[in-house]
């Protein structure tokens, strides 16, 4: 069901400002995790660690999951479709990806963030760990960004669904309010 010219200007507002606070927090996170490898100060390092497995939990993945739920409904509500068009079916699949990427890294992070917070830390402890950390949010940033800017870009291409579902059907000529059919 078509969404109303304001329904969809609220829903691509959602989404945006959830996709954008997504990779804002996820920056913030490549950078505690630089800190908390490269620093020498036990306690900066330990305060690092403990702000990361927070942050995980209490903004980016409700940020991950927003920025999917706000996606699909603003692309179901539109004629540009979850499906119509690779752009879209492309960062479905990378949020859907990411999302779950997330959810299986989210338990290491709260390991570390434990063991930081323990009375045993010492700045050289799970060495390979915090150095993986940098790794993966450095790749999700990068991945984050590719979504953006498929967003930006929207690259042609109708998706087989996409070319039977829209044939007699009005394509969008706007990349911001897609026309209603």
């Amino acid at each position: 069901m078509p969404m109303t010219p304001r329904q969809r200007k609220f829903a691509l507002t959602a989404h945006v400002t959830a996709s954008v606070g997504w990779l804002g927090a996820v920056a913030a996170f490549l950078a505690l995790a630089v800190a908390g490898l490269t620093s020498d100060d036990a306690q900066t390092v330990r305060s690092v660690y403990v702000a990361m497995g927070v942050t995980g939990w209490s903004v980016i993945v409700p940020l991950c999951f927003a920025s999917l739920v706000t996606g699909v409904i603003s692309s179901v509500g539109t004629t540009w479709g979850l499906l119509r068009y690779y752009w879209v079916a492309v960062k479905l699949t990378i949020t859907v990806l990411a999302t779950a990427a997330l959810l299986i890294h989210m338990p290491p992070i709260s390991h570390i963030a434990r063991a930081a917070a323990g009375p045993g830390w010492s700045a050289g402890d799970l060495q390979g760990l915090r150095t993986q950390l940098v790794v993966q949010s450095g790749a999700a940033l990068l991945v984050l960004l590719a979504a953006t800017a498929l967003s930006v870009y929207k690259p042609q291409g109708r998706t087989r669904f996409g070319r039977r579902a829209s044939r007699g059907a009005p394509q969008p000529t706007d990349t911001t309010t897609p026309a209603r059919p």
